[in-house]
């Protein structure tokens, strides 16, 4: 009789570690507390399944920080490059953006999902959903909470992929942090990532502003500059210049209640090269027009130049070209949990071994958000979800002698 493996969490981590095993001779049961699966993956793909990039995979692990080292092997063993044969074999061609990211030719998620959810099918991974998982009984079986009541399951092995805590209605609510406490396992507490940021708008700037992007702009904080753009929010910034840079922003906030940012308009030119361009004669324009033509600014980053001042816009075109280079905006907390696209934080990676089996519960692996690691936008999520999925499967398959 083959083994049986309980995979708890039908999103990309879950999926994929189900399609492993299956692939590997197991039984699989696929558990999920939400109505459907995948439903993050969807919510990712409304704008634009962004799958992987393209960058060289040294620059692509960098984007993991201090985890990078500890992703390397996983990333290995699922690289962009096999991911985007993964989504060609499923019926979804891909194609590289202008930006370096990876999309699916449908730039849809919807299609990928349902292919992905059919050849579960055809392997006979057997899916329950509105399943929630509670924990194991005293015995030690799995036991879940469903629409016909309490159930229990037992497995030779079990992969946990219940994500981490951002966008809790779409099903990754964090609720499994105590159940795993309950067993000794330590958990690094799970906060917002890749979520927009306070600040203090004057009433007139964000009226005005609100929704319009800020593009081409450098930002910069702690001595780390990411190059992308940003979007003018009624609260304060968001986008994926400030994602990047949202582990060091988030640490100064809660260390000092605020961070310091600093936003380079139009990194292409230097301070020298603006302030040549500035010296040309106003005229009759305004100082917006001048700035407009001069400067080749947008109305939006105009107006944060004088927010970043508290007033007037300097006359001194020296003066201008400078604030243009550094304006300085003062973070003053950020989004919650509810508005991240991520979260940050999870089972720490010590408590792993290098088959991702939880040290403290044999038999038990766990992947994707779950772990304490995070990344930003750009591909950086789906990948390493779906590479620590596959790591843990192997894992598990060869712990049940299938590898």
């Amino acid at each position: 009789m083959s083994p049986t493996v309980t995979v708890i969490g039908a999103g990309p981590a879950g999926l994929i570690a189900a399609e492993t095993l299956a692939r590997a001779g197991a039984r699989v049961r696929l558990h999920d507390a939400m109505p459907s699966a995948g439903r993050k993956l969807l919510m990712a793909g409304r704008g634009g399944l962004n799958l992987t990039h393209s960058e060289p995979l040294d620059v692509f692990l960098e984007r993991y920080g201090e985890a990078g080292g500890w992703m390397t092997p996983r990333l290995d063993g699922f690289t962009p490059d096999a991911l985007i044969a993964w989504s060609e074999a499923l019926g979804q061609p891909t194609f590289v953006g202008s930006s370096g990211r990876v999309f699916p030719k449908a730039m849809k998620a919807s299609p990928l999902l349902r292919a992905w959810l059919g050849r579960l099918g055809e392997l006979g991974v057997s899916l329950a959903l509105r399943s929630r998982w509670t924990g194991w009984d005293t015995d030690g079986a799995l036991t879940f909470d469903t629409p016909d009541g309490p159930v229990t399951e037992t497995a030779d092995a079990t992969v946990l992929a219940l994500g981490g805590a951002s966008w809790p209605r779409l099903g990754s609510d964090g609720r499994w942090t105590s159940l795993l406490e309950a067993r000794g396992v330590e958990i690094t507490p799970l906060l917002p990532a890749n979520v927009g940021f306070n600040v203090a708008w004057s009433d007139i700037f964000k009226e005005r502003f609100a929704g319009q992007p800020l593009k081409a702009i450098a930002l910069t904080h702690g001595g780390v500059t990411v190059r992308g753009e940003a979007m003018i929010a009624d609260y304060g910034l968001e986008g994926g210049a400030i994602y990047a840079l949202s582990a060091g922003l988030r640490a100064a906030i809660a260390r000092d209640g605020k961070a310091e940012l600093t936003i380079d308009l139009h990194p292409d030119q230097s301070l020298g090269q603006l302030t040549a361009r500035l010296v040309t004669p106003q005229g009759r324009q305004s100082q917006s027009n001048h700035l407009r033509k001069a400067a080749h600014l947008s109305p939006a980053a105009i107006g944060l130049m004088r927010e970043a001042t508290g007033g007037p816009i300097p006359i001194s075109p020296r003066s201008q070209a400078a604030l243009i280079k550094a304006a300085r905006v003062t973070l003053t907390g950020m989004q919650g949990l509810e508005r991240a696209i991520s979260s940050a934080g999870g089972i720490r990676l010590s408590e792993l071994d290098e088959d991702l089996m939880l040290r403290r519960l044999p038999g038990v692996f766990a992947a994707g958000e779950m772990l304490d690691w995070e990344a930003p936008t750009g591909g950086y999520l789906l990948q390493a979800s779906l590479a620590t999925g596959l790591a843990a499967a192997r894992g598990a398959a060869g712990r049940l002698g299938l590898a």
